[in-house]
């Protein structure tokens, strides 16, 4: 009798158990399915849910209101939500600051009071004199959806050229700014994407599409790309055509001017990686000379000493290194290495008072070393701890410069640098109340993949965590385009951290942690390398302890969406949460949309041979979800104007997902309005949606939180 009680306890518990998960799994809207088949060599693949492929269909608009509703309700049951809201936008109401740069005689810089949607654009004189707004992009729109994308002074500090981005897409519109007299001229200037805004005189060169069609903004391929020139105070039509490729149109061009607009460049890629490069004198040479040939390597000109041009490539250097031509003699069989190539990779040159400022990444994070005008070694430029350097911004006859810090725990901080002294101090740090990212370490560890490869690993958490297998751990990964993810600062994961998680940062191949070597060991048919890597990365967490699988929570955004789409299909078992954002999903349909082409270089297509689709179809993830599949609780993020990675993607996965997947966890989808792939997203949007995404992976993760507050 007591055995059969005990049984019949069991039996209750777990009902109990089963009806508490029940009542968490969403009612899920009804998805039609439609009867496309696509035929790749004779191999039969079901697109059932090609429709979605239409967001501006009135069809899709009401499924996108109907999944949102259903992820809202969701959400709305997380108790914790609000707080969590409330807790960040208490955290993140901080002034910070961009790193300043001189042109025409001022200083320019950028500042966010706090929960500002937009950061402001500054001026100001010298570095005593008061700064002034100069631009102030929140005057744009009341929602604070349509974002400052770039800006550029020219050369004689006379003009501002700004570029803005409506609804996150990655259409821009330029418009022209007098920095004197603060008025904005007519020019106004359309279908631009891809593009800088390089001055020449009273004008600048910028790249540009042809109108595409009406309705199809947001999808149409993106073909024959152009380079113009505008002249101020005049219409676009009358804008001059520079360059351009009737006969490839899958073909991108970007224009480079020199800082004392002698030389011109113009860059042409068809893929993510290695472009071709041109050259032109501007007192006079009419045509172009096309310096360097084909898209196998990288080359970057970076500026120039009178008529000795600098470029950072990585032609015979997978590391990269700086090599140096004279205007005279431009072809690459005349150029000369200045600072041959490192065991760690190259990743910026800036030159200041004559010297070259070199900054290197070994194992992640950065390092600087400063030379003469020659290449010869002069010292070493200290940092403040293991994290990463980024925008150097200097000029080349002043000897002090800008430079920004960051890391897991240090705040984006902006220095002042001398280089004849090589010595740095704090221009502005920010402030941060309620939260001592001191209390917090960094520790990196290296671990196998399978195939042996050493792979590294960030881990940010609080002193003294104890190693017993039960730490929320949230991992993060890319993994993609010769992309390097270094050390930098997060309220967001500070957050989860705060509340004794673990913040894992994996630095995969196909990345350029390593160089162009490491990059392409996670392209095309080695991109199973990538996952790979980040299954290794979570059976090592799991291997030393600390955490399990029901404790883990993986996170990636665009081709790391992908990541995390393929991983959670090939091992669900080994995750408990899994947040793909914005990512590539469909990967044999990818490169027929916007500026998809343009990434074969890395993955490859399903049209390329019968070799490349069989290894593209057996990891695409909207195509690798098993009926019953048990797989984790996933909230995946999308964005009505990502005209990147086009929506339609996330919209056939979780579709797929909903369908197919087993009943145990939630499969939802979160899509923003008036957003895009990510840039220029205003703070309130930001906000709300970490709110949200990251009481979805506390909840799931079983995680209690509880808040402090600011005193």
């Amino acid at each position: 009798m007591k055995k059969l009680k005990f049984v019949c306890m069991i039996t209750l518990i777990a009902m109990t158990s089963q009806l508490a998960n029940s009542q968490d799994i969403p009612k899920y809207p009804d998805t039609k399915k439609v009867d496309t088949v696509d035929v790749y060599y004779g191999v039969e693949v079901p697109d059932p849910y090609r429709w979605l492929e239409d967001d501006r269909s009135k069809e899709t608009q009401a499924w996108v209101k109907d999944q949102n509703k259903v992820t809202d309700k969701y959400l709305d049951q997380i108790k914790f939500r609000d707080e969590l809201n409330e807790r960040l936008t208490e955290v993140w109401n901080y002034p910070k600051y961009g790193v300043p740069f001189r042109k025409g005689g001022y200083i320019f810089f950028f500042k966010n009071d706090g929960l500002q949607d937009q950061s402001v654009l500054y001026i100001q004189e010298d570095l005593d004199a008061e700064a002034e707004v100069l631009l102030d992009p929140n005057t744009f729109s009341e929602d604070g959806t349509v974002a400052l994308s770039q800006i550029s002074v020219s050369n004689d500090g006379k003009y501002l050229g700004y570029s803005i981005a409506r609804g996150g897409s990655d259409w821009n519109e330029i418009y022209v700014m007098d920095i004197q007299s603060r008025e904005l001229f007519d020019d106004h200037i359309k279908w631009v994407k891809f593009s800088d805004i390089s001055w020449k005189g009273d004008g600048f060169y910028y790249s540009a599409y042809g109108a595409p069609d009406k309705g199809e903004e947001l999808t149409e391929r993106n073909e024959f790309h152009k380079i113009y020139y505008h002249k101020l105070g005049t219409d676009q039509s009358e804008d001059r055509l520079i360059f351009e490729d009737k006969e490839n149109p899958l073909r991108n061009f970007y224009a480079q001017v020199t800082e004392d607009e002698r030389f011109m460049f113009v860059y042409e890629s068809q893929s993510s990686s290695g472009n071709a490069l041109y050259f032109k004198k501007l007192d006079g040479q009419n045509d172009f000379v096309q310096i360097i040939e084909g898209f196998e390597k990288q080359y970057s000109v970076l500026t120039n000493l009178d008529d000795r041009i600098f470029v950072r490539t990585n032609y015979n250097a997978p590391r990269y290194k700086l090599m140096e031509f004279h205007a005279d003699k431009p072809r690459l069989e005349y150029w000369e290495v200045v600072l041959p190539e490192k065991d760690e990779v190259l990743q910026a040159v800036e030159i200041m008072d004559g010297k070259i400022i070199a900054e290197y990444m070994k194992d992640a994070y950065s390092q600087a070393f400063v030379y003469d005008g020659q290449g010869n070694f002069l010292h070493e430029m200290k940092l403040p701890g293991i994290g990463t350097l980024y925008s150097m911004n200097g000029e080349k006859d002043k000897s002090t410069g800008f430079f920004g810090f960051t890391s897991f725990t240090y705040p984006s901080t902006a220095f002042i640098y001398d280089v004849e002294k090589n010595e740095s101090k704090v221009y502005r740090k920010p402030e941060i109340k309620g939260i001592n990212p001191d209390e917090y370490v960094t520790e990196q560890i290296f671990f196998k993949s399978k195939d042996g490869t050493k792979v590294p690993m960030f881990l940010v958490h609080k002193e003294g965590i104890k190693l017993d297998g039960n730490n929320p751990v949230l991992l993060y990964g890319y993994g993609g385009f010769n992309i390097s993810l270094t050390p930098s600062f997060s309220l967001t994961r500070l957050m989860f951290i705060e509340q004794g998680g673990i913040y894992a940062q994996v630095n995969l191949r196909g990345g350029g942690e390593y160089g162009e070597e490491w990059h392409q060991a996670g392209t095309k048919m080695n991109k199973q390398n990538v996952f790979n890597d980040f299954i290794a990365a979570t059976e090592t967490l799991i291997d030393k302890k600390f955490t399990n699988p029901s404790k883990i929570a993986i996170m990636g955004g665009s081709n790391g969406g992908l990541l995390v789409g393929a991983v959670m299909t090939q091992r669900p078992e080994l995750f408990a949460v899994a947040i793909p954002q914005v990512g590539v999903m469909d990967m044999l349909r990818y490169h027929l949309f916007t500026i998809g082409w343009a990434w074969a270089g890395d993955y490859g297509t399903s049209e390329e041979s019968e070799e490349m689709f069989r290894y593209i179809f057996g990891y695409s993830p909207i195509h690798n979800i098993e009926r019953g599949g048990n797989y984790p609780a996933t909230l995946v993020t999308t964005a009505d104007h990502d005209d990147r990675v086009v929506p339609a993607h996330s919209f056939k996965f979780i579709a797929t997902l909903q369908e197919k997947g087993g009943d145990n966890n939630p499969y939802l989808i979160m899509i923003e309005t008036k957003a895009g792939h990510g840039s220029g997203k205003p703070t309130s949007k930001v906000i709300e949606e970490y709110a949200n995404i990251y009481s979805f992976i506390m909840y799931n993760l079983g995680m209690k939180p509880e808040f402090l507050e600011i005193q």
